[in-house]
């Protein structure tokens, strides 16, 4: 039996502000989800759910509702004849939540996802308990200088092949892919610094993950966590998104113990002080 028989699971789309939003929602077996907040899991750029959380959930979900969710033009979600933005994304996600008629959340996003999920605690504080973000950005600053040139550049031909082969495992239509990627290149290189006003105005319980050998640089995760009061700051042994097992960072000899799932949950679980 694996853990996944454990779980109970449904899906679905959404009508969230002109797309067709996917989610998928998992429970512990036998329990209705109303224990405690629900946690939102938000994927970063050029990924799916799976290619993000796929290692994850399963242990988050063994405790707790997790929803996981689909961006714009990714994955399952459809498209729509805009850019792709921060912002946007965190008014649709609060917009699908009003949907599923949650009230609040706790937020975990990795890479653009926490960045769209710091979007989300400024933008909708009213339904944030608590928020992970995870190898986020806030500044054009936080990654060297070199990822800025490598943005204006990139091309599909430079996407990671597991990334493609997640993207053309659930969507509908493969000339998407494309789509999708440069429209996350443009967002990218349009990248424009959060105002510290903005990181200051998070009242959220905050817990900052970034890798040792990460994009983001450890000197931005640090100023960030001066930045929010109530914040935590954890560096871990690895590469960009290895703690969540993204898998992108998958290696023969990946083990669910190396996952800072426990962390997570430990800081989730933490009473208000």
């Amino acid at each position: 039996m694996t853990t996944n028989d454990l779980l109970a699971f449904q899906n679905g789309y959404s009508d969230v502000n002109g797309i067709k939003m996917y989610y998928e929602i998992y429970l512990p077996a036998g329990q209705s989800g109303s224990e405690g907040n629900p946690l939102v899991l938000i994927h970063g750029g050029g990924s799916t759910i799976q290619s993000n959380f796929e290692k994850a959930i399963p242990l988050f979900a063994k405790t707790r509702k997790v929803i996981a969710v689909e961006l714009q033009a990714h994955g399952r979600t459809s498209d729509r004849n805009t850019d792709v933005s921060f912002e946007q994304d965190a008014d649709d996600i609060a917009t699908l939540l009003k949907n599923l008629k949650i009230e609040k959340a706790d937020f975990f996003g990795f890479s653009n996802g926490g960045t769209t999920t710091l979007q989300i605690a400024i933008r909708h504080p009213e339904i944030v308990d608590k928020i992970i973000l995870g190898s986020a950005l806030a500044k054009r600053s936080g990654v060297p200088e070199q990822f800025w040139g490598f943005m204006e550049h990139a091309s599909l031909d430079n996407m990671p092949e597991q990334l493609k082969e997640a993207y053309n495992k659930v969507a509908s239509d493969p000339g998407g892919l494309k789509v999708m990627h440069d429209k996350d290149a443009k967002r990218m290189v349009d990248f424009k610094d959060i105002p510290d006003e903005e990181i200051k105005s998070i009242k959220a319980p905050t817990l900052i993950i970034i890798g040792d050998k990460d994009v983001i640089t450890p000197e931005h995760a640090i100023e960030m966590h001066r930045q929010i009061a109530n914040s935590e700051l954890a560096i871990i042994p690895g590469g960009h998104g290895e703690y969540i097992g993204e898998v992108t960072t998958l290696k023969p000899d990946f083990k669910e113990s190396d996952l800072v799932v426990p962390m997570i949950e430990k800081f989730l679980n933490k009473k208000a002080e």
